[in-house]
């Protein structure tokens, strides 16, 4: 009898977890925590856990689900990466992008993050898998985009890394807050160099909006300002993967 496939459930969330200015950052957290353990996804890629205690709270909350999980340290305040996994983690590693936003500009505060891509690799039944995560610069303003020429960098880097460090690995995911809608350069830049293909649009049923948004005007978190030119929603969280021909 023929063995059946690997499949994968990935979750993947911006938790905008930053200490003193996110709104309910603690009861959020642990909401996600409950929904991960609720759920029993393979794995959770999370983004903007900038506190170290809301990963090791986390951490404590889902051991017995997910027994292996990783935070990923960068910049001034970390890079608020972390992955949480059923599978044992194997190895890590984390690449910091070589720009990333100005010190000076402390409002937006991507700098001090420093900006990164972090990798984990798993062995499940013998397939090698490279789970990537990252989050890259915000964008601000869509008419004035002073810091375009940053994240097409860091997707041309990001592209660059995962195609250096992925040649051993049967199957390739990457998931997270890219900052790009899905026509831009930076999105076509990054998929057409690794082949990444987008789950989004290649899975048959949806869950959720239509369009994968994820801001969306019902969340109650939303900058109105944001969704102005866009009223039914932006869409810049991705989960994209490449699984290698036998």
């Amino acid at each position: 009898m023929a063995d059946s496939p690997v499949q994968l459930r990935v979750f993947d969330l911006n938790c905008w977890a930053i200490p003193y200015l996110s709104k309910l950052r603690r009861e959020r957290i642990a909401l996600i925590g409950d929904v991960l353990n609720q759920e029993r996804f393979d794995l959770a890629l999370l983004q903007e856990v900038w506190s170290e205690k809301d990963y090791l709270m986390l951490q404590n909350k889902l051991c017995a689900h997910y027994p292996s999980s990783h935070y990923f340290k960068s910049g001034v305040f970390g890079s608020g990466l972390c992955i949480f996994s059923k599978h044992q983690i194997l190895d890590t590693f984390l690449y910091q992008y070589s720009v990333n936003g100005y010190p000076y500009m402390f409002q937006h505060g991507d700098w001090f993050g420093g900006k990164s891509v972090g990798l984990i690799v798993l062995k499940i039944r013998g397939i090698i898998f490279n789970i990537y995560v990252t989050h890259l610069h915000a964008e601000y303003s869509r008419e004035k985009d002073t810091y375009l020429p940053h994240r097409v960098v860091q997707a041309w880097e990001l592209g660059q890394f995962i195609q250096h460090t992925s040649k051993g690995a049967d199957v390739v995911l990457l998931g997270g807050d890219l900052n790009m809608h899905p026509e831009d350069v930076g999105i076509r830049l990054l998929r057409g160099w690794t082949g990444l293909q987008d789950s989004f649009i290649a899975t048959e049923k949806i869950k959720g909006c239509e369009d994968g948004c994820t801001l969306v005007p019902a969340n109650c978190y939303i900058n109105e300002k944001d969704l102005q030119c866009y009223p039914q929603g932006i869409r810049i969280d991705y989960i994209l993967y490449k699984v290698r021909a036998s």
